[in-house]
């Protein structure tokens, strides 16, 4: 089976988030020597700090007692397979940018589930007030492909009505 072009490109996308995520993660581990969950390195205090988070859960602190480790992990490794294979028929640049960045989202915080049994998190912005989370890299890939995601439908579906009104007349 020949891969198309379009679809190497979300494959790159992922691994080059895989590979950043992972790196970043690293240098917070090791590079800033945060051992310690709560531990924080102050970068534009008090607006923005890398603190070092374990994420045993999902978003908002679901099932953070660590009990879905290996069911999240396996949902995850099977979205990205679903939007890999997604990306083998996908036809827009702009689709096949938000399913990399989906993948490769999904895929560094599986690593991360499977290595450690949570999910390293330390980009803090509470001190802003706005945001009382603190994420990763492989979370703002997730974020930025699902609004990419939606952009995409809507353009695509723009077009598609621009394309009948014009059959019609």
């Amino acid at each position: 089976m020949k891969i198309p072009r379009i679809a190497l490109a979300a494959y790159g996308f992922a691994i080059l988030i895989v590979i950043v995520d992972q790196l970043t993660k690293a240098w917070v581990l090791e590079g800033l020597g945060l051992r310690f969950e709560g531990q924080s390195h102050p970068v534009l205090d008090p607006f923005f700090n890398i603190t070092l988070v374990h994420n045993e859960g999902v978003s908002f602190g679901l099932f953070g007692d660590g009990s879905a480790r290996w069911m999240l992990s396996a949902f995850s490794l099977v979205v990205a397979g679903v939007l890999g294979w997604w990306a083998l028929k996908a036809d827009r640049r702009l689709l096949v940018t938000s399913l990399g960045l989906i993948m490769g989202g999904a895929i560094g915080n599986v690593i991360d589930r499977i290595r450690f049994g949570f999910v390293v998190d330390f980009l803090n912005f509470e001190g802003t007030g706005f945001f009382p989370w603190v994420f990763n890299v492989a979370d703002s890939a997730i974020t930025l492909g699902v609004i990419l995601l939606i952009l995409d439908s809507v353009l695509s579906e723009r077009a598609a009505k621009v394309g009948v009104a014009a059959e019609k007349s």
